[in-house]
């Protein structure tokens, strides 16, 4: 998912026209934490439904599946909330407008393809001797 983020707000970019700069350089450094933040949030709970004795295949499942909520609101609050920055033309708006459109472009083209890749690589990588977290003793009472 770390290198999913950056595409979306590339490619952000390229769609606005707004060239990169210190400001969308450091909109890229926001982005990088949290998409990293959704990934651990997404991966932790699959490992404790692994932990918990379900299959590799079945935890990444209901792990997509139970944790798109989280994740996408995690994801949405920052979108929208730096949607008015990125649609600004007022003044003031050439140093804020490249950090929004980064991160909006960037957490959109990641919320889409990490419910998705993330699960997949995910079920390609992991294998049945990995090393698991101990199972959190609420884990099942929360969900």
């Amino acid at each position: 998912m770390f290198a999913i983020a950056p595409i979306g707000g590339l490619v952000a970019l390229l769609t606005t026209g707004t060239h990169l700069s210190v400001s969308s350089g450091i909109g890229f450094l926001a982005l990088f934490g949290v998409s990293v933040e959704t990934g651990v949030i997404l991966l932790e709970y699959i490992n404790q439904l692994r932990a918990t004795g379900h299959t590799i295949e079945s935890a990444a499942i209901e792990g997509a599946v139970l944790r798109l909520r989280p994740v996408m609101m995690t994801m949405l609050v920052a979108t929208l909330g730096l949607l008015p920055a990125a649609l600004s033309h007022g003044i003031g708006s050439d140093s804020q407008r490249p950090f929004a459109i980064v991160i909006v472009g960037g957490l959109l083209g990641a919320l889409l393809l990490s419910i998705f890749l993330l699960p997949a690589l995910y079920v390609w990588v992991a294998r049945d001797v990995d090393k698991l977290p101990e199972p959190e003793a609420d884990f099942g009472e929360s969900s």
